[in-house]
């Protein structure tokens, strides 16, 4: 098949091969939401939820432009801009067909390092309404034990000092504060800061972290943003796997689209969010988004089932011998052991649910795991472990602890982490332990052979899990036999149900 420059210039050629490509007047469309963090996942749920609204004739002044902070970026940068900030979106589904479509509601990019204050007078402008996040779970720069604002990271120091003597910015919490500092000034309103990231209660982390820096910098200002600003909570959920070359490569062979980095996905799409807006916002209901007055309970089922699941997966798998998601579901022990976590641990720590099918829901998430279609590595779900196990499975076995209920299961995964961190797979391999406290996970969990309670010690992680016995019981005899006869037989004897 002939290659098909990815350009606005193309999409009725496009279209003729049968791709869904945006049927509406990108040159229309008004800049409405600055958004930090341009990656796989924002582009394959955000996105695409204002591309549905800008399709249907709506939202045309909620044009996305999005933001580039660090040098990595820049290739973001130059792929958008090379292809008119067009990207395309695959959904895999699980029996092998593809749902092609491009995505036109990003309209522009500005990599931050190249022009500052361009970034700031965009934020600083009146048609700025709504500036959202996906800057990781990392990205809010807090303290994993006490949930404060770490205020002597370099970065902040060097930020705070800029915007005391009218220097330029380089964090997001910068570029924020200074934006809002200017709309004040000018008594322009505000804009809504929308957080997207998987975090528990992520609009009011946002709120805390973002008003912490302004108080650093200007405690008016931060009393300001405090009364003025809306930090909305919401959940979302969408598995996106990296994309890998083979992705690129199958695309153009099925479609002809030269796509410098398009984004696959899974179908399964939901949004919740709270209706907490202070300058307006798009209309998201109509574009398959839930509207609440509390995400809270939403957001735990999809943390605590599906991400903490996702932990349960990762360590056992790979320490397995798998690689893959799918690959590491098709072992029937880590299916069923996945779903006695979420039946007896993740699902009586959740509140009331309206709507949801609970039982359904786990259902689908098992199906989701096993999605061979996705190819989701589990290398990916391990990495950055110290920003997901102390949010997403630490309260889970806090709240079981405190109400008498399970936590076999979640002790061991917690064992399975620790194992690990060692850096040794079962082979004898190395492993690459992808996280910014490596350098003092893997080292401490290397002493596990002469206190095998090093590793939860750490209390930044696990806070005082290591002097409860109910908790380093099952933990123990977890990650004795982690060692001692592996993941395979360890995984065997969760699925049922006998004595660690």
């Amino acid at each position: 098949m002939s290659s098909l420059a990815l350009k606005q210039s193309s999409l009725e050629e496009i279209q003729a091969a049968g791709v869904t490509v945006p049927g509406y007047d990108r040159s229309a469309l008004k800049p409405g939401i600055v958004h930090f963090g341009v990656g796989g996942f924002h582009r394959a749920h955000q996105a695409v939820a204002l591309d549905t609204l800008h399709g249907n004739g709506l939202a045309r002044d909620y044009g996305i432009v999005g933001v580039g902070l660090l040098p990595g970026d820049a290739r973001m940068r130059d792929a958008l801009a090379g292809q008119d900030h067009l990207y395309t979106l695959t959904l895999k589904h699980p029996d092998g067909s593809r749902e092609h479509r491009v995505i036109g509601s990003i309209i522009d990019y500005v990599f931050a390092p190249d022009d500052p204050e361009r970034l700031l007078e965009l934020m600083s402008a009146e048609s700025t309404r709504i500036v959202s996040l996906t800057v990781t779970e990392g990205g809010y720069n807090v303290n994993p034990v006490t949930g404060e604002f770490e205020t002597d990271t370099p970065s902040i120091v060097a930020d705070v000092e800029a915007l005391r003597s009218g220097g330029a910015p380089t964090t997001v919490f910068g570029y924020v504060t200074e934006a809002l500092r200017r709309r004040r000034d000018a008594g322009a309103a505000p804009f809504t800061l929308q957080s997207c990231d998987n975090i528990a209660g992520n609009g009011h982390v946002a709120q805390k972290m973002f008003g912490a820096f302004a108080r650093l910098v200007d405690p008016e200002l931060a009393t300001w943003i405090d009364a003025n600003v809306a930090f909305p909570n919401a959940m979302v959920d969408r598995i996106t796997p990296v994309t890998t070359p083979e992705d690129i490569a199958e695309l153009a062979e099925a479609t002809g689209i030269a796509d410098a980095w398009p984004v696959v996905a899974e179908p399964f799409f939901q949004w919740v969010i709270e209706d907490n807006f202070n300058n307006g916002r798009p209309p998201f209901e109509e574009a398959g988004a839930q509207m609440v007055a509390d995400v809270v309970p939403y957001e735990h089922m999809k943390l605590r089932l599906l991400n903490s699941g996702h932990q349960g997966l990762a360590y056992f798998g790979y320490l397995a011998g798998y690689r893959y998601a799918h690959e590491a579901m098709a072992d029937a022990d880590i299916a069923t052991y996945l779903r006695r976590y979420m039946d007896e641990e993740g699902t009586p720590t959740l509140q009331a649910l309206p709507g949801i099918d609970l039982t359904a829901y786990k259902d689908t998430l098992i199906e989701r795991f096993a999605n061979p279609e996705i190819k989701d590595t589990l290398a990916r779900l391990a990495a950055e472990s110290s920003d997901r196990i102390p949010k997403w499975l630490v309260p889970v076995i806090n709240d079981n602890l405190a109400s008498g209920g399970a936590v076999e299961v979640s002790a061991a995964i917690c064992a399975s982490w620790a194992r690990y961190a060692e850096g040794i797979d079962e082979e004898g391999g190395p492993i690459d332990v992808v996280d910014r406290f490596a350098e003092e996970l893997v080292p401490l969990a290397k002493t596990q052979d002469e206190d095998p309670l090093a590793f939860i010690r750490n209390e930044n992680f696990f806070g005082d899990l290591a002097s409860q016995p109910r908790f380093t019981e099952p933990y123990l005899a977890a990650l004795r036999r982690l060692k001692g006869e592996g993941a395979r037989a360890t995984v065997a004897v969760l699925a049922s149900h006998g004595e660690l």
